[in-house]
């Protein structure tokens, strides 16, 4: 059971790159959570954090690397975070979180870019080569990819109403 949440099923042992078919699958896992609303994403995403240590923990210890490919939760943890503006967003001003699709592009792409690069916090959690270092750095870098979606929104929104 714990490998199949660490690795979502199949997910984590797609290749190439799946960290990013991990990021991949949790945008319509995304979508589904949402539809209780932003505040039911949060505790969502919460749990699968709360999850994620102990299925992560598992799957390094039956394969004796500190970070196996193969474990994708922490994937889905930062992928979610990075999409809690797109949640809120959308229900602030009363739209289906669908319709800010470029938001969950931006999400995507700026989650894949921070976990990959690992700037600053994101790297230093990497280097722990522990089970809160592979958890962390994900959750690091979706609050990043999070913070990028804001700022790639507010410009957006701005640019489309000076024009």
């Amino acid at each position: 059971m714990m490998r199949a949440i660490s690795t979502l099923g199949p997910v984590g042992h797609m290749r190439p790159a799946p960290g990013t078919w991990g990021s991949l699958a949790a945008l319509p896992l995304a979508w589904v959570a949402m539809l209780g609303g932003p505040w039911v994403f949060v505790a969502a995403t919460l749990a699968v954090v709360a999850v994620g240590f102990p299925a992560a923990r598992a799957e390094v210890a039956a394969s004796g690397a500190h970070d196996p490919s193969q474990v994708v939760i922490d994937e889905v943890a930062g992928q979610w975070i990075a999409l809690w503006p797109v949640a809120f967003g959308a229900w602030a001003v009363g739209m289906p979180v669908l319709a800010l699709w470029p938001g969950w592009i931006g999400a995507f792409v700026l989650f894949r870019l921070f976990d990959v690069w690992k700037p600053g916090p994101v790297g230093w959690a990497d280097r722990r080569g522990d089970v809160t270092g592979l958890m962390l750095d994900d959750v690091i870098a979706g609050v990043l990819a999070g913070g990028g979606v804001v700022i790639l929104g507010g410009a957006a929104h701005g640019l489309m109403r000076a024009l």
